[in-house]
Parts: structure tokens; sequence; C-alpha cells
């Protein structure tokens, strides 16, 4: 599953609204917080199959009408939170679509098994002559 080289650009909507903390008296006349929405379930970018991933991965992410939505508040600029909001948005999507390599169950090699039971051995005896015959 490739996603790679896909521009999700055109299917952006944006909302910007006044947000909190650092910027003074800026804060309270700017709106420089961002909200990214990419409706998931009707866009035309994406297969059935990919739609389907996205969904399943990334449901909390997701609204129950299929909008995936992505905010950005820290940077005192508007733009800043734009870039910031998009660069969260494709690296979900590059999260979502990495598979993960399946474990291989492995056995414990002759060597450790040696040391260890060595070990066990050594403790062993150390205790055994720590203890007093009364």
């Amino acid at each position: 599953m490739n996603i790679k080289g896909i521009q999700f650009d055109s299917e952006f909507s944006f909302k910007t609204s006044r947000s909190g903390g650092a910027g003074g008296q800026n804060v309270n006349k700017v709106s420089t917080k961002v909200e990214l929405d990419f409706d998931v379930v009707n866009s035309s970018l994406l297969t059935e199959e990919q739609k389907a991933i996205i969904l399943n991965k990334l449901t909390n992410k997701i609204s129950k009408d299929g909008i995936l939505q992505i905010i950005s508040q820290t940077e005192r600029n508007q733009l800043g939170n734009k870039e910031i909001a998009i660069r969260k948005f494709y690296e979900l999507m590059h999260k979502c679509f990495v598979v993960q390599k399946k474990r291989r169950p492995t056995k414990p090699s002759k060597g450790s098994k040696e040391r260890r039971l060595d070990s066990k051995k050594r403790d062993s005896e150390t205790k055994k002559s720590r203890k007093k015959d009364w």
C-alpha cells in the first residue's frame, strides 16, 4: 500500500480561530489557530482500501462524518500553524501505511543457557557458604 506522491492539498479545507497561549494582545485580535479538515470518506484521491485503513487506524482523530481534523496553534502566526498542520497530516498518512515487520520468535542460544545456569550455580554456592551448620 503506497501513498507517496499523492498531493492531498486540493482536498484540504482550513478553518481559523483565535488561539490561547503566548502572544499578548495579539492573541485577542488575530486568528492564528488553524484547523485542517480532510474528508476521508468522500476523497477522490484514495482507494476504498486506503480509506478503510485510515478509518481503522485513525478512529480517534476522525469524526462520525468521516472527517479527519488536525489542529495547530503552537506558532504565533497563521501561516506557520498552517504549515505545521499540513506536515502533521502527511506524517499521519505515512504512519498509517507503514507495514510492521512480523516478529519471528527466537530461541535462546546454547551459550546463553549455559551462562544462565553457571550464574545460578555461583549464586547458589555463595548462599550455601553463608549458611552455618548448628
